[in-house]
């Protein structure tokens, strides 16, 4: 693994402990989303947009697994610290419970997945990728903090391994990581022109077919999956 990597993996291991410990909701996504930010501009400046794209998966990765494992043992109560923790629990819980609701349709998900999606874009494009960044930590933070709390509910260790994250999630949040650094690129080239030449010759085309390919996998397997995995965590819920 290259250092560039090692260092940001590190830092957004340390930023969970930091963040928790302040206890300030939105310096715990400044924190996480400060290391992947400064390795994607410092590989798209070199020419590497496919370095950046696997720098954001690495960041994506370590921020899922730290934030999981760190939600399921702090001591101290984690609904005030994580920015639309609670919120997103408490509709997912009420989906394994009734069938109803979150993930019940595409009529139910698609709406606010469209909403986020342009928020995305926007942000990424108007803040040469930095908002899309944050937001995408907001995401995989209360994403976590879901899992975290069916394994605090009772649902046994495998089940939460197994089925706590979704299949189509992990699907959507590999398209953002994507998608974030191709929206970068636009505003920090303008800022520094000379160094998009550096950039290899595999066009962006690519990256953003693959990117909303992964958005359209997310929709397609959650509306066929997703009643199925409502049944099987619900029996599984206490």
């Amino acid at each position: 693994m290259r250092n560039d990597l090692v260092v940001m993996v590190i830092t957004t291991i340390l930023s969970y402990p930091i963040g928790l410990w302040l206890r300030q909701p939105w310096l715990l996504p400044l924190l996480n989303a400060l290391p992947g930010y400064i390795v994607l501009v410092h590989r798209l400046r070199k020419g590497e947009r496919g370095g950046a794209v696997r720098a954001m998966l690495w960041w994506a990765v370590t921020m899922a697994l730290t934030g999981t494992i760190l939600f399921v043992w702090w001591p101290a109560p984690l609904a005030p610290v994580v920015v639309l923790g609670p919120e997103h629990q408490a509709d997912m819980f009420h989906w394994i419970r009734t069938g109803l609701g979150a993930e019940a349709s595409p009529r139910h998900f698609l709406p606010r997945h469209l909403l986020q999606l342009g928020a995305f874009v926007a942000l990424g494009l108007a803040t040469a990728g930095a908002g899309a960044i944050l937001m995408g930590a907001v995401l995989l933070n209360y994403m976590s903090y879901y899992v975290a709390a069916l394994a605090k509910a009772g649902v046994p260790s495998w089940g939460v391994t197994a089925i706590g994250c979704k299949t189509w999630a992990i699907s959507r949040i590999a398209a953002f990581c994507t998608l974030g650094v191709i929206l970068a690129e636009p505003l920090l080239f303008r800022l520094a022109p000379a160094e998009k030449q550096r950039l290899r010759k595999v066009g962006s085309a690519s990256y953003v077919v693959a990117g909303m390919s992964g958005i359209m996998i997310d929709w397609f397997l959650k509306a066929a999956l997703a009643p199925l995995w409502g049944r099987w965590l619900r029996a599984l819920l206490p």
